[in-house]
C-alpha cells in the first residue's frame, strides 16, 4: 500500500494587542485571523466565556464545523457511488465541552443532518450511509471523543 502524505498550511495571526501585549490577563484581546493560501480570511477569537468576541469564530466552533463538513463530504461521495440522489443537506451540528478549574476539552459532537433525497432513492440506504461516512471521515477518525449522528432523511415529493 502506498502512503500519501497531505500537507496543510494555515496562518493564524493574533490581532488582539491593545497596546500593552499580554501584560495582564484582561489587557489583551483574543482576536486573531485565520489565513490559508489566498482564501478569504476567517475572523477568529476565543469563546465569549473566555473573554472572546462572540461575532468571531472560535476554535471550538471551527472543530465542530470541520467534523460536520468532513462527514458531509464523505456522505455525499458515498451517496453518489451508491445511487442515492441527495438534493439538499443541512446540518445543525452541536458540540459540548466540559470545563473544570480552567481546563476543558470537547467531549462530544452531535451531527444532525437533514438530508433530502430524490424520489426513487432508497431512504434506508441513505440513513445507513451515515455510518459509513463516519468511518470514512478523516477528521472524525482524528479526534478522541464520540461523534454521534442523528440524521433526518426526507424524500422529495
Amino acid at each position: 500500500m502506498t502512503i500519501r502524505t497531505h500537507h496543510y498550511q494555515v496562518e493564524v495571526e493574533w490581532t488582539g494587542n491593545r497596546g500593552t501585549g499580554t501584560s495582564r490577563y484582561d489587557a489583551y484581546g483574543r482576536d486573531h485571523v485565520y489565513r490559508a493560501g489566498g482564501k478569504p480570511e476567517i475572523p477568529g477569537s476565543a469563546d465569549p466565556h473566555f473573554r472572546g468576541d462572540a461575532d468571531r469564530w472560535n476554535p471550538e466552533e471551527l472543530l465542530v464545523a470541520a467534523l460536520s463538513s468532513c462527514h458531509k463530504l464523505s456522505y455525499l461521495h458515498l451517496c453518489a457511488v451508491n445511487r442515492v440522489v441527495v438534493t439538499s443537506y443541512v446540518d445543525a451540528a452541536e458540540g459540548w465541552m466540559d470545563e473544570e478549574a480552567g481546563e476543558g476539552q470537547l467531549d462530544r459532537v452531535l451531527l444532525k443532518p437533514r438530508v433530502t433525497i430524490a424520489a426513487g432513492s432508497d431512504a434506508e440506504r441513505a440513513r445507513a450511509l451515515h455510518h459509513d461516512a463516519h468511518a470514512a471521515c478523516f477528521i472524525a477518525r482524528s479526534v478522541n471523543f464520540p461523534v454521534e449522528h442523528a440524521p433526518t432523511i426526507v424524500t422529495e415529493g
